[in-house]
């Protein structure tokens, strides 16, 4: 006889119902009577339909009849999930357009708080702040008659193709998004600045599109730092060059350092707004210009903080790469929000299993695995640490070698 694997890495729960378990269901059962949620619905309550469409996120399903065909074949396992039976289509399309986005979005905080001692012991080297936001939007495509307004009108009576903008600032430190808000994509992007609320002393990085001179100047007043690009065509005066180097050999590195002079409109009132530039030459010799009002930190970190930027647009592609924001399964404003809302609950719990399992996978990875063992009785933390573990090499044994035919 061969080797045999005896390790007991079975439970007595699926992979799904362990990764529900994260959820605290008292603080999840406490937002359903705050919103009151299931006032209205007998059968299809918050907790199960959030569990349905979790589900089809983990699973990759393409619409709702997918997600409900497959947890009918769970049958004698639905029981695990809290759940009688498993929904109609019908009922859950009808959660999708009736209950509010807004209680999805409230569990998606409720949760990220529960969890933030957790997710909030990891910390970027080489940067002087505790407290590093990034923000950034993304686009998401869609018809545009489900959200009016948005998109252009296309050529030969082609449908409208529109969209929705998800703008979101994470914490750089646990790489997840602490503010989210949803738009039509034809809003400007540096409209969402004012939403977001900052703590003094706190740095925030973003790309030029988020160009807004008289929010900078509130921010300076509130003591919050923050880094981005300088717009191609902004009108600024140096004031004084702080730095000028040689980077010899096409080497990168920070070029120079100006104080600068940008003026902007308050109330009518011209004013002036101190900002720090460093000019800065990338690998391939890509020249970029950095602002800032900070004056205190190297011209270094300041080039350094704006790289780390990169990190939100990893967790967009991580977003809809391994999760499914391709189609959707309703087609209301309602349900499309309530989507995105329960897959950045699948997002966090997946970063949730990540941190408490101590596993190096990378996220794609973990989420096959998710997917392929949805269903399966493993136990959750073995899969994430050992599935490749478990391939016992075989004892060599006395064969006739094995002859096979040559294609050729």
């Amino acid at each position: 006889m061969g080797n045999k694997n005896i390790e007991k890495n079975l439970v007595g729960q699926p992979i799904f119902k362990q990764i529900l378990d994260f959820i605290p269901r008292n603080k999840f059962d406490m937002l359903v009577h705050k919103h009151q949620s299931d006032r209205y619905y007998k059968t299809f309550g918050s907790w199960t339909q959030l569990a349905t469409m979790l589900f089809g996120i983990f699973s990759r399903c393409d619409s709702m009849g997918e997600i409900c065909d497959g947890m009918q074949g769970l049958a004698g396992k639905l029981n695990h999930l809290g759940l009688e039976k498993s929904p109609a289509k019908s009922t859950a399309g009808d959660g999708l357009r009736g209950r509010d986005n807004e209680f999805f979005k409230d569990a998606y905080f409720m949760l990220l708080e529960h969890f933030k001692p957790l997710l909030s012991v990891s910390r970027i080297d080489r940067v002087s702040f505790s407290k590093l936001f990034i923000f950034d939007s993304s686009t998401i495509r869609l018809f545009s008659d489900i959200m009016k307004g948005v998109g252009r009108n296309p050529k030969n009576e082609g449908k409208k193709k529109g969209g929705l903008k998800v703008h979101m600032m994470i914490d750089a430190h646990s790489d997840t998004p602490e503010f989210v808000k949803i738009s039509e994509a034809k809003l400007h992007d540096k409209n969402f600045l004012q939403y977001l609320q900052l703590a003094a002393h706190s740095m925030i990085v973003f790309d030029r599109a988020y160009n807004h001179y008289l929010q900078f100047a509130k921010w300076t007043e509130q003591q919050i730092n923050f880094v981005c690009r300088l717009k191609k065509n902004a009108l600024y005066q140096v004031q004084e060059v702080l730095f000028s180097g040689d980077l010899q050999d096409g080497r990168p590195g920070v070029l120079t350092e100006d104080h600068i002079h940008l003026a902007y409109k308050e109330a009518e009132r011209e004013k002036t707004l101190c900002l720090r530039k460093v000019t800065y030459r990338d690998e391939k010799g890509r020249m970029y210009e950095f602002i800032t009002n900070n004056f205190e930190i190297s011209r270094e970190e300041v080039a350094f903080l704006y790289k780390l930027r990169w990190n939100i647009e990893l967790l967009f592609k991580k977003l809809k790469q391994n999760f499914q924001l391709h189609y959707f399964y309703s087609e209301t404003e309602n349900g499309i929000k309530t989507q995105i809302w329960c897959t950045l609950i699948a997002q966090l719990l997946l970063q949730v299993l990540r941190v408490k399992s101590k596993s190096k996978k990378a996220f794609s990875t973990m989420a096959a695995l998710i997917r392929i063992h949805l269903i399966s009785h493993l136990d959750i933390f073995w899969m994430v640490q050992n599935s490749r573990r478990t391939y016992t090499k075989q004892k060599k044994r006395n064969k006739a070698p094995c002859i096979q035919t040559e294609l050729f």
